[in-house]
């Protein structure tokens, strides 16, 4: 038995927060995991950032509502749940998710959440756990499932090295050179291919 774990932004959807930050001109808004591995130091950042401008959790979504998937992506995620069961492991918000949830045909997404205050603003980041994706893998391998994982950031590596199998797809040559153990694919068609090997070797092993 298999289950396929990705990665969200930057993977399936755009990086929120760069859009975020194109959006406002805010440029500092525009740092993610490709830039800073501490995701709990980054999001202090971005909610001292978004009370220094005054921007509320209605601006963001504004933003969000006014996103899309990435081209091919609904594509690739319909084909692949017709195949396997897919799990979304994303270190965004379900405040933010549910268009972009709504766009790709609702997939089960694990994530975090925000408490907002009376006005509408946010004021404190709440994480499910710490290293929430590595966790979620070895609950899954727990249950006796296979994993096959991909992601794009630093903050998906525990996931890649809890999983039977892992591979990047979109990220910067910066990370993946840290990290060369875990095989490159540029498109959806490579990251299809790339999971239907895995899946098939360790159905075989």
């Amino acid at each position: 038995m298999q289950i396929i774990c990705l990665d969200l932004e930057g993977v399936l959807v755009p990086e929120i927060w760069i859009e975020v930050s194109k959006r406002t001109g805010i440029q500092a808004l525009a740092r993610t995991t490709r830039d800073e591995p501490d995701y709990d130091k980054l999001m202090h950042a971005r909610i001292a950032l978004l009370a220094q401008h005054g921007l509320s959790l209605a601006d963001i979504q504004n933003v969000i509502d006014g996103m899309g998937p990435m081209d091919g992506a609904r594509a690739f995620l319909d084909d692949l749940r017709s195949r396997y069961q897919v799990l979304i492991l994303s270190d965004t918000f379900y405040e933010f998710a549910q268009p972009l949830m709504r766009q790709l045909g609702w997939p089960t997404l694990l994530c975090h959440k925000l408490e907002v205050d009376a006005a509408g603003f946010v004021r404190r980041h709440v994480l499910r756990m710490p290293d929430p994706k590595r966790h979620a893998v070895n609950a899954m391998r727990g249950l006796n499932f296979q994993v096959i994982a991909a992601g794009d950031s630093y903050n998906d590596i525990g996931m890649l090295e809890a999983a039977n199998a892992g591979f990047f797809i979109h990220a910067p040559a910066a990370i993946t050179a840290r990290f060369p153990q875990f095989a490159v694919t540029h498109n959806y068609a490579e990251l299809t291919a790339a999971i239907d090997t895995a899946a098939q070797a360790l159905r075989a092993g």
